[in-house]
């Protein structure tokens, strides 16, 4: 699957489960590590758990697994690692805390999921 379609996937599946304000980075002109960040909010530590487990879930079925996952139990923050996109899963104020958009928003590269 290709890198963008990836991201937009992982974008629906986080917003299936109700996630706040799912947005896409493109950052591959930014660093060698991936080509995009998906981030978005839970507002619990269960929604957290649960919008983790269902992109895991949905990309499972188009034969994709992460290459590795930390911090999926505490449900604060989640990360997936798919390669070249990494996915992003925080409670509100953790993600207040680390803000990564404005870490990565250059300005063009920002994209707000809606679907």
């Amino acid at each position: 699957m290709e890198s963008y379609a990836l991201a937009r996937a992982a974008a629906a599946a986080l917003s299936e489960k109700k996630a706040e304000d799912i947005v896409i980075i493109k950052v591959e002109e930014q660093t060698v590590v991936c080509s995009y960040f998906v981030i978005a909010s839970g507002k619990s530590t269960t929604q957290v758990k649960a919008l983790g487990d269902n992109v895991e879930e949905k990309l499972k079925k188009e034969g994709l697994s992460p290459v590795r996952t930390e911090g999926t139990r505490e449900g604060r923050w989640s990360v997936l690692d798919y390669g070249d996109v990494v996915i992003h899963i925080f409670n509100e104020e953790w993600r207040q805390f680390y803000y990564l958009e404005r870490l990565w928003d250059s300005g063009k590269n920002v994209e707000h999921y809606e679907d």
